[in-house]
């Protein structure tokens, strides 16, 4: 008689990020370690379950108990160290800590390419199965092994993992179940001899790295109200820096279908100027500097690599500049939706806003005497050349934040941020007292604000318009307000509020736009957008409404308390890829504006 195998569970955006700001991995909500790229976000993913469509096996590392019945999950507090418990029908359970090594070491941070999973058995007598299954070349094969006695060697492509391990070597291999007597210690990373006693040096990575966590959240700035959904958001945005340069990525993944079948699907993996942008501007708002020192470091070394010329929307890490689109055929996809994609073909892309994106950010450098490096003279004049480009560019076409593929217009938001740039270097040139440059800076931002008004203002309609040339909407007119071009009690923004609301709310959402674009018309709303309506109910003074929209949007989280980028309106099913930065974003500057004051509990 055949035996019955129930099919694998559907992947789901249930996942749990854990990471180092080297190398970052997501965790099931069964255990299982499902993405993971080496040796950093944007490489190969030897750990590719979640794109691989029903071959769960492969590509993952899951801990299986017999007999399980259930799972439970919770990051120790104010870390990005999780633990997974993993409980049986007939009462034995064990625990996994789950976390990448951060730490101080010999004067300098230990963030090895290395993943830490430690399993205790906690309650009667654990059977536990190890299915360890790196991939490699984006998932065409399995990865080849060799072996020792306490160790497995991974040959993944271009990169070798060693597992250096206390559990029986051969059981893994094997995929065979075995008794879980005593703590369970799995080391993989770079392929040279652990040094040291494992136990002992496990231990103390674990011990080291809970306290580097939990040292860096005490000083964010939190506000009283959603402290540990805000603490949450803040370390996940900081797993998205990639350390060695201070590039920021979208989002840990790649081609997570924005809408069921879409093919919607992108490649995240990489540093856009925008997103980046954002990032940082709600990461200052909590006090955490040191994402923005990297970061702004990192911003330098690509100005100073366009000699003054066009900045292109996004990069790699590394700040490379050419990242061809083409896909992973081996890969199905996130539920059989493929197709998966590796690099990005909107670097090829026109987009003015990236300017202002650029300038923004660094003029905290001259301002905030709690930095390092402050800015100076030297930086004002690369700054300038940006500059240069925005006022050259704001009234030309481009592709706009939302990255159309076949058509480009003058942008309302794009022009606006070239506005801003001119107008924060005025500002510069003023503290810098530098009294005729800050006059050109000024004329220029007002020459851009008279073609703003003249041209993205629809009489007609009564609206600003998404562009020079059409008279559709976008919610990216709701970011007016906060890059002070436009004040919140403005008629002409109240109207054009008005008339978003009218278009582009669904219930309790934001849609970025409702027109149709290279792939038809939208099916899921986006976060980051619904975020942004929030936090405009409350500038207009519906703070109420703002409040419960907010709570509403709060109920949609994962577990982990996160979000990907976009959410089915009708269901509430999140889409897109994850965790993304933009959404956590949201989170942030939202509790930010509508928490209670500290002082109501003094």
């Amino acid at each position: 008689m055949a035996r019955t195998v129930n099919p694998p569970p559907q992947s789901s955006l249930e996942l749990w990020p854990i990471g180092n700001c080297q190398v970052s991995a997501l965790i099931d909500d069964r255990g299982g370690l499902v993405w993971g790229c080496v040796p950093r976000v944007d490489g190969d993913p030897v750990f590719c379950a979640l794109l691989n469509g029903d071959k769960q096996e492969s590509g993952v590392w899951r801990f299986e108990l017999e007999g399980q019945v259930s799972a439970s999950q919770d990051y120790i507090r104010n870390t990005a160290m999780l633990v997974t418990r993993l409980e049986a029908e007939d009462g034995s359970a064990v625990e996994i800590t789950d976390f990448c090594p951060r730490y101080e070491r010999l004067g300098r941070m230990y963030r090895s390419v290395a993943y830490i999973r430690i399993v205790r058995p906690v309650a009667g007598n654990p059977r536990l199965r190890v299915v360890l299954t790196p991939m490699r070349d984006y998932g065409a094969a399995l990865a080849e092994t060799t072996n020792g006695t306490n160790h497995i060697r991974y040959l993944a492509g271009s990169q070798t993992l060693r597992l250096t391990t206390d559990a029986p070597v051969g059981y893994v291999l094997d995929k065979r179940s075995f008794r879980v007597e005593n703590d369970l210690h799995f080391f993989l990373g770079p392929d040279e001899p652990f040094s040291g006693n494992l136990y002992s040096e496990m231990r103390m990575m674990e011990q080291f790295t809970r306290r580097y966590w939990q040292n860096w959240s005490r000083g964010l700035a939190t506000p009283l109200e959603w402290q540990g959904d805000v603490i949450r958001c803040a370390i996940t945005l900081k797993l998205c820096q990639h350390e060695e340069t201070g590039a920021i990525v979208a989002a840990l993944t790649t081609s997570i279908p924005e809408a069921p079948g879409s093919e919607r699907n992108w490649d995240y993996r990489y540093c856009w100027i925008r997103d980046s942008y954002y990032t940082i501007q709600a990461l200052n708002r909590l006090g955490a500097l040191d994402v923005m020192e990297k970061y702004l470091a990192y911003l330098r070394n690509i100005v100073d690599a366009a000699k003054g010329g066009q900045i292109q929307p996004l990069y790699s890490v590394m700040g490379e500049g050419e990242l061809n689109e083409t896909t992973a055929a081996y890969l199905a996809g996130y539920r059989g939706m493929g197709p998966v994609r590796k690099g990005n073909a909107a670097y090829k892309q026109i987009q003015h806003d990236c300017y202002g994106q650029i300038v923004l950010p660094n003029v905290q450098g001259y301002f905030d005497q709690r930095l390092l490096r402050l800015a100076d003279e030297t930086d004002f004049a690369a700054l300038e050349q940006v500059g240069e480009m925005a006022f050259a560019m704001h009234d030309q076409p481009d592709a706009g934040l939302w990255e159309f593929r076949t058509r480009r217009e003058v942008h309302t938001y794009s022009a606006v941020m070239c506005w801003a740039a001119c107008d924060r270097l005025a500002n510069v040139a003023e503290y810098l007292g530098k009294s005729e440059r800050a006059k050109l800076w000024h004329d220029r931002a007002d020459t851009i604000r008279a073609r703003v008004e003249r041209e993205a203002w629809k009489e007609e309609q009564g609206y600003y318009g998404a562009s020079f040339e059409s008279a559709y909407l976008d919610a990216s007119l709701l970011q007016m307000v906060e890059l002070r071009f436009i004040k919140p009690d403005d008629p002409r923004f109240l109207a054009t509020f008005e008339a978003l609301e009218k278009e582009l709310r669904r219930a309790e959402y934001m849609l970025r736009y409702a027109a149709e674009d290279d792939f038809g018309a939208p099916e899921t709303a986006f976060n980051f957008c619904t975020f942004w309506l929030i936090e405009t109910l409350h500038l207009v003074g519906r703070d109420e409404e703002a409040r419960a929209l907010f709570n509403a949007m709060l109920a949609h989280r994962t577990r982990s308390g996160l979000f990907s980028e976009d959410l089915d309106w009708r269901n509430g099913e999140l889409w897109g890829n994850f965790p993304q930065t933009y959404s956590l974003v949201g989170v942030i500057n939202c509790a930010g504006v509508l928490s209670k004051s500290w002082n109501t509990i003094r």
